[in-house]
C-alpha cells in the first residue's frame, strides 16, 4: 500500500472504532484511536499474516499489551478480512464473540488473550523466546500503553527480554501521554521512557511520529535490521486522533459517544476519507 492507501485505511478503522463504541455504548475510544495507524501499518505492512490461516505456523505474532483498546484491533482485524468488519456493531453485546478485551480463543487472528494491565509483554516475551528455542523466524510485536508501563511487570519482562537477547521482538509504546485518571507525567510519570528501556539492554527508537507512516516504516524498517537485543519503538501519538473533540483529551479514555457525538465523528472521518480519495 502506498501512504494514501494507508491514511484512507487507518480513517476507515477509526470509523468502525467508533461505531462499534457508539454501538456498544461502552469501551475505550482515545487510545484505540492513538494507535489506529501503528494497528494499520502492523497488519496492513509490516507483519506476515495470513487472514485465511489464522493460526499458521510461521505468523508474525502480536500481543495487545493494552488490552482495553480492543475495538481499534477489531477494527483493524476486521478490515483486514480475519472476520466480517460489520460485526464491530456486535462489540461488548451479549453473545457476541467481540468482547470488551481480546479473547484468543474465540477471535481470529488474536494470538494472546488480554486486558489485565502490565501482563502482555511477558507473553510476547515468552512468544520470542519460543521462537528462538525452535529456531523459528517469526517475530513477535507487543504494544502497550504509556500509562500501562506504570506496572512493575512490564520491567521484569524487559530486563529478561534484554537479557535473553530476543532480537525477534518488536515492542511498541503507544506514547499519547495520557491515562485513565490524567497526564501521565503527573499520575506516576515514567520518563525517560527511551533511557528506561535502553537500561534494560534494547534498542531504543525514540520519538516516531505514531500518525506519520514514512516514520513508521522507518522505525520497523530499523527494527528488523537490528540484532542482538530487543528493540522498543516510541510512538508519539495523539489520544483520541481523528475525532476533533476527543483529541488530547483524557475523558474519553474510556467513554462512548452519545448519538450526536458519533454523527460529527462520522462526519469528520468520512470528510478526511474523502479528502484522501480526492488526492
Amino acid at each position: 500500500m502506498d501512504v494514501i492507501e494507508l491514511k484512507k485505511t487507518s480513517n476507515e478503522v477509526r470509523k468502525w472504532i467508533i461505531r462499534g463504541v457508539h454501538s456498544a455504548k461502552a469501551g475505550h475510544p482515545g487510545g484505540s484511536l492513538s494507535a489506529a495507524d501503528i494497528f494499520t501499518y502492523l497488519y496492513f505492512e509490516e507483519m506476515n499474516i495470513d487472514p485465511k490461516d489464522p493460526k499458521k505456523a510461521d505468523r508474525d505474532r502480536f500481543v495487545l499489551s493494552k488490552g482495553h483498546t480492543a475495538p481499534g484491533l477489531y477494527a483493524t482485524l476486521g478490515m483486514r478480512g480475519f472476520f466480517p468488519v460489520e460485526d464491530m456493531l456486535t462489540l461488548r453485546h451479549i453473545g457476541s464473540y467481540l468482547q470488551g478485551h481480546p479473547d484468543m480463543k474465540h477471535i481470529p487472528g488474536v494470538d494472546m488473550s488480554s486486558g489485565s494491565l502490565g501482563q502482555g509483554l511477558s507473553a510476547a516475551v515468552g512468544m520470542a523466546l519460543s521462537a528462538k528455542l525452535t529456531g523459528d523466524s517469526y517475530r513477535t510485536y507487543a504494544l502497550l500503553g504509556d500509562g500501562e508501563i506504570q506496572e512493575g511487570q512490564i520491567w521484569e519482562a524487559a530486563m529478561f527480554a534484554g537479557h535473553r537477547k530476543l532480537d525477534n521482538l518488536c515492542v511498541i509504546v503507544d506514547n499519547n501521554g495520557l491515562q485513565i485518571d490524567g497526564n501521565i507525567a503527573d499520575v506516576c510519570s515514567p520518563y525517560p521512557i527511551d533511557k528506561k528501556f535502553e537500561a534494560f539492554n534494547f534498542h531504543v527508537i525514540s520519538d516516531v511520529d505514531a500518525h506519520d507512516f514514512n516514520a513508521l516504516a522507518a522505525a520497523f524498517n530499523e527494527a528488523r535490521g537490528i540484532k542482538g537485543v530487543p528493540t522498543a519503538i516510541i510512538a508519539k501519538s495523539v489520544k483520541g486522533k481523528g475525532v476533533s473533540f476527543m483529541e488530547n483529551q483524557a475523558g474519553w479514555h474510556g467513554k462512548a459517544p452519545n448519538d450526536e457525538q458519533f454523527a460529527q465523528a462520522k462526519a469528520e472521518l468520512e470528510a478526511k476519507i474523502k479528502e484522501l480519495e480526492e488526492n
